[in-house]
């Protein structure tokens, strides 16, 4: 599955699980063997023409792969500039790009002779993927999401418990991803035996980055393939919303090689990166250790993990996957960011251009596209991945429009 060769001369993750300085196994020594066993299990897993024909298939007649790349013909003419494509994530069974991983990981559990999985969620996408999975292959399922995420994406808690998942609410912290996170860690130490967790990010210890990558590659794949067919020709620029970052390293990695495409990753800015209401980790964090792997991660003087903010539930995460940190700094892929005030808008232009309400996790990357597709020449070319539907959002939009209108910003 993967290639692993890249213009940035390395290959990673290397032997120790390292995406450079970044990436690792920073975990409680309980954990180690499971690690071990995991990376060998995945590793035989996906030289296994059996395995990989079981997945295609379940991607393919399941999921609904592959997505369409579709030219946002009214978008563009609104903003002018560049040709705006989109790849529609959201299209896949349950509305995300989680449904690639979350199959992936289950069915590796169930080869493993697992009979629970467990996994976090802050958006609520991970979970109601992780939740399916476990139905269609007859595995238990507990999801641990922050109080302050089962409020705001109630809907999506109900789909969950629909489909026979326990949500167990985290009530520490800021009640986000990152301490559901912690308590689904705590709980995969006491019953690491028979409990697989399944992580919905590129993120966690080796080899948790790197395998959700090669679950989620194929979303660059499919696009590299149909931009050539339908064009001819590579796009120019590829962009992507980053919180812990797998549909950006998904669509990022297969154009890793093609050094004429630039790739660019959209973070959360919040109420701004000149406050501290944000979650633009690569933007303003430093290397630390976050759940298992170092990172860049954002952090206080004394080296405690700053709480993140977004109006967007899956990017509210201080840390990010160790890869992006490793492009970060090789400078292969850029990383901006975007405010709540800006995801916004660019949730109403594409609903009133496209038809399409997007999740607010991938307005950020529509925004940023909003600012650049004007400032270049018509013959240029920028894919979006569109990496979720904003069905789970629209309670939040509501309530961010009305208080907007009601400040007079409208």
């Amino acid at each position: 599955m993967p290639s692993n060769t890249q213009t940035t001369t390395r290959v990673v993750p290397d032997e120790n699980g390292r995406f450079g300085a970044f990436g690792g196994k920073f975990v409680p020594e309980t954990l180690m063997n499971a690690l071990y066993e995991l990376e060998a299990a995945f590793e035989e897993a996906r030289r296994d023409p059996q395995f990989v024909a079981e997945l295609n298939e379940l991607l393919s007649k399941y999921a609904g792969r592959p997505t369409p790349l579709t030219h946002a013909e009214r978008l563009t003419e609104a903003l002018g500039g560049a040709q705006i494509y989109l790849k529609r994530e959201d299209l896949n069974h349950t509305g995300a790009h989680k449904l690639n991983n979350a199959l992936g990981q289950a069915l590796l559990a169930k080869r493993m002779g697992k009979k629970a999985i467990i996994a976090e969620t802050g958006a609520g996408q991970h979970g109601v993927a992780s939740a399916t999975v476990a139905a269609k292959l007859g595995l238990s399922c507990k999801v641990f999401m922050g109080e302050e995420d089962i409020r705001r994406q109630s809907l999506n808690v109900f789909r969950m418990n629909l489909l026979g998942a326990e949500v167990i609410p985290a009530v520490s912290g800021s009640r986000t991803l990152k301490d559901a996170t912690n308590e689904a860690i705590r709980h995969w130490v006491s019953h690491v035996e028979e409990t697989f967790y399944v992580i919905g990010s590129v993120v966690g210890p080796h080899p948790y980055p790197y395998m959700v990558r090669e679950f989620q590659k194929i979303i660059g794949e499919e696009t590299r393939q149909q931009i050539l067919q339908q064009l001819g020709k590579l796009p120019d620029e590829v962009v992507a919303c980053v919180g812990g970052g797998s549909n950006a390293i998904g669509m990022f990695y297969p154009f890793i090689q093609d050094e004429s495409v630039a790739l660019r990753g959209v973070e959360a800015a919040g109420k701004g990166i000149e406050t501290d209401k944000h979650a633009a980790t690569l933007t303003l964090g430093r290397p630390g250790v976050i759940h298992g792997s170092l990172t860049y991660l954002l952090q206080d003087a004394h080296g405690q993990v700053q709480e993140a903010h977004s109006i967007s539930a899956g990017l509210d995460y201080p840390g990010v996957g160790p890869e992006h940190a490793y492009l970060k700094d090789t400078g292969r892929v850029t990383y901006t960011s975007v405010t709540d005030a800006e995801a916004l808008a660019a949730v109403e232009l594409l609903c009133r251009t496209e038809g399409i309400i997007p999740a607010l996790e991938s307005a950020h990357a529509i925004a940023e596209v909003i600012k650049r597709a004007p400032q270049m020449s018509p013959e240029k070319i920028i894919v979006i991945c569109l990496s979720g539907r904003g069905d789970k959002d629209v309670l939040t939009i509501q309530e961010a429009l009305a208080e907007r209108t009601e400040g007079g910003v409208a």
